[in-house]
């Protein structure tokens, strides 16, 4: 007996075919993402399938999976949502890679963690269905040949429509009207802009110098990490609409807008990492906003460090209201 459309689209998104496709994602060179990635995708795949998907908190997964503790905050600690952007990024770039023939996909929809599981085949089908019976079908008596047909009857000629008098009339006429604009002004005027735009747009922007940070302690892995800091934190305050960032011991430029100085230090401890960072308005040289943080290296790789405290950085210093006085990053 053969399923039905339902039954199979169902049997198709059973746990154990959702658990094969993800060993397929895990599996694949083109999933690009660490390790703590992949654990971050099992973990809320296992949920969702043992039917634990509307408990999937930041809260939670922060403790199962990145070893946080009950006094975590999300607020103060974004790494459940840089984790789960990363992962969205590489879910799409392998299914637009290599997995565009799978039967299953699994997404994470923004605004939750929870995955869906959804099946190609399935839309295709409810998409046949959802057709009139109208537009599947030919009507009787338009089959070709037959006699209702308007090209088979003999002696029936086809009425002429005003779309048939477009392109011998239209045409021409629009290459008169283009020859006639040419004599008149010539036709790179019409397609250029005629006013340049201002080149003092950047000049209104908050400017921002991000220093090399200090690496303490003369330890290989203290001055990597001060180096990569700094790289992610101009990579990530380059995408700021409202920012200039500009390169340490430019800060003497001539321009209206406000100015500020990013700096910090390193030091690692055995497997711990303590960073300070300040912001001083180049202005007065007033410190208008500083932080302190420690992180704990084992299990994580140098890149997944910098790029989750950049993050946290970047998040406090546009919303810290002694900023905001002074000149926000906004």
């Amino acid at each position: 007996m053969v399923p039905e459309e339902g039954q199979a689209g169902q049997a198709r998104q059973e746990p154990e075919n959702v658990r094969l496709q993800l060993d397929r994602i895990l599996a694949s060179p083109e999933f690009l993402a660490p390790e703590r990635g992949r654990r971050f995708l099992q973990y809320i795949v296992e949920e969702t399938l043992d039917g634990r998907g509307e408990q999937l908190k930041a809260s939670t997964i922060a403790q199962a999976v990145f070893g946080r503790d009950a006094s975590f905050d999300a607020q103060n600690d974004p790494v459940v949502r840089i984790e789960a952007g990363r992962i969205r990024r590489a879910l799409e770039r392998y299914y637009l890679v290599c997995g565009h023939s799978d039967l299953i996909e699994i997404t994470i929809p923004k605004g939750g963690y929870a995955p869906h599981f959804s099946s190609g085949e399935d839309d295709s089908n409810a998409e046949i269905a959802a057709a009139p019976d109208g537009e599947n079908k030919q009507q009787p008596g338009h089959e070709q040949g037959q006699p209702g047909h308007e090209q088979g009857q003999p002696g029936r000629e086809r009425p002429l429509r005003y779309r048939d008098l477009l392109l011998p009339i239209g045409i021409p006429a629009l290459f008169g009207a283009i020859a006639v604009l040419a004599l008149i002004r010539p036709l790179e005027s019409y397609l250029s802009p005629s006013e340049t735009p201002p080149t003092t747009t950047l000049t209104s922007k908050t400017r921002i110098v991000v220093e090399p940070f200090a690496a303490l302690g003369g330890t290989t892995r203290g001055a990597d990490l001060a180096k990569g800091l700094a790289d992610q934190l101009i990579a990530k305050l380059m995408r700021v609409d409202s920012l200039v960032v500009l390169a340490p011991g430019r800060s003497g430029v001539e321009t209206s807008g406000s100015l500020f100085n990013l700096q910090g230090s390193t030091l690692v401890e055995g497997t711990v990492l303590h960073l300070h960072v300040r912001l001083i308005n180049g202005a007065d040289g007033a410190v208008v906003w500083a932080n302190q943080y420690d992180r704990d290296l084992r299990d994580e790789t140098t890149l997944d460090v910098e790029d989750e405290i950049a993050a946290q950085i970047i998040l406090e210093i546009s919303t810290s209201r002694k900023l905001n006085g002074a000149g926000s990053l906004r």
